[in-house]
């Protein structure tokens, strides 16, 4: 039977999937369009994102990890199984043995990390390894996990904001909260509708945090604005309003105080020995959350650290997976847990 290895970042907003000896070969949103009926899965990834608050009655289009963690066991099973159809299976009639490696973050509950491990197994793996999100995304950050030495990652996903030191393959210290790129969108929503009384959706929300969302005010950065059309809560028509940057930037700061506040609970939890490393090589951002602007500035001011972001952010957690991959034994004791099943 032909093997292959692919390393899977299952997060809130998407799922990418690097393959062994080959990359990065999928990058899709983590949703799964429903039908509400029967509960057939009608699209998975892209499409089924291009339909979510635009489906009939009907059919549901819905994220099924929610904070980082799995919140529908079935549909996610069901995604699982897509990308390793789709990217494992390489159109060999025969199917392939398949050694997976996901990450997950790093405060999931035994029952969480369970759940993560055997939707993998029941999606068609036949090894699933765990490693943390901070972990990973130090090792796709290209930090040298292994030395004695402290080294310090943030990273922002969709669901979660991962903060840890880490030192000799291993987190010597942890903060993870569950405030991230999603909790910054819902605030945006609320603010809109509070102040507009205007109803948006999540892709509209997300377009503002893109195109305007900052964690710092500047004069380069106030300048900007940006349109936008939702439902009056009012009357229930379409109208627009101009939102701008002030006022989204205000808007998350209560997000933004939290994730500061994260790093400094961890900044305190670091050994003595450790903290010279740190303030010698500073902070590595990762995550697309962690592109905001303004938001490497706030946390330098915050800390008098150095902060830097990595090189891909948007890809570290899944490139650090392929770290794994592509030497196994010699990285595999920063996996979490790992069972085969025969």
């Amino acid at each position: 039977m032909i093997s292959t290895e692919i390393g899977i970042d299952l997060g809130t907003a998407n799922i990418l999937v690097y393959l062994k000896g080959k990359g990065i070969v999928l990058d899709e949103p983590s949703v799964i369009a429903v039908d509400s009926k029967n509960g057939n899965v009608l699209a998975v990834g892209l499409e089924a994102k291009h339909m979510i608050g635009r489906t009939p009655g009907n059919i549901s289009a819905i994220r099924p990890v929610k904070e980082g963690v799995i919140a529908n066991y079935d549909y996610t099973q069901s995604m699982i199984k897509y990308v390793i159809s789709k990217t494992a299976s390489g159109g060999n009639r025969f199917f392939k043995r398949v050694r997976a490696v996901v990450c997950v973050p790093s405060g999931v509950t035994a029952v969480e990390e369970r759940a993560v491990r055997e939707s993998t197994l029941s999606a068609g793996a036949h090894e699933a390894y765990l490693i943390e999100e901070p972990m990973a995304a130090a090792l796709g950050a290209n930090i040298d996990v292994m030395e004695p030495h402290g080294n310090m990652v943030i990273d922002i996903g969709g669901g979660t904001t991962e903060v840890a030191i880490i030192s000799l393959g291993g987190v010597v210290a942890l903060r993870s909260i569950r405030v991230a790129g999603d909790a910054m969108d819902t605030a945006i929503i609320n603010h809109v509708r509070r102040t507009y009384n205007l109803h948006i959706g999540e892709r509209t929300a997300e377009d503002i945090k893109i195109n305007i969302g900052g964690a710092k005010l500047d004069s380069h950065y106030l300048d900007k604005h940006i349109e936008i059309g939702g439902r009056d809560t009012t009357n229930g028509l379409p109208r627009t309003a101009v939102i701008s940057a002030r006022e989204i930037c205000l808007a998350l700061s209560e997000t933004t105080e939290q994730i500061i506040d994260a790093v400094k609970s961890c900044l305190e939890k670091v050994p003595p020995e450790l903290m010279s490393d740190i303030m010698d090589r500073g902070i590595i951002l990762t995550g697309g959350g962690s592109l905001i602007y303004g938001l490497d500035k706030v946390i330098a001011d915050e800390t008098d650290l150095c902060v830097h972001y990595a090189e891909k952010p948007l890809n570290s957690v899944v490139l650090g997976t392929g770290k794994v991959l592509e030497n196994f034994e010699a990285t595999k004791r920063v996996l979490r847990l790992g069972r085969p099943r025969y």
